[in-house]
């Protein structure tokens, strides 16, 4: 029976920028739950209700996800 011929990643495995664009992705959507979590509940304690509440916690969410998104993508470009 002949050899299938490999794929993409045969013989090699992912480069090194698309480990750091899965880490990005990752931390970010991690940072973008636990700043609904814990900017929901900020928020809610801090008195705001409606379209204040939605806009607050939105961005403490793209600020979590944001940044959490960077540092994982920075550390996992380390370990390249």
């Amino acid at each position: 029976m002949p050899a299938v011929p490999g794929g993409v990643y045969s013989h090699q495995g992912p480069s090194c920028m698309d480990k750091m664009k899965t880490g990005f992705l990752l931390g970010f959507c991690v940072g973008i739950a636990s700043g609904g979590i814990f900017g929901g509940f900020s928020a809610l304690r801090s008195g705001l209700r409606g379209r204040e509440l939605v806009n607050t916690v939105g961005k403490v969410m793209l600020q979590g996800g944001g940044s959490f998104g960077t540092f994982l993508a920075i550390g996992s470009g380390l370990r390249c």
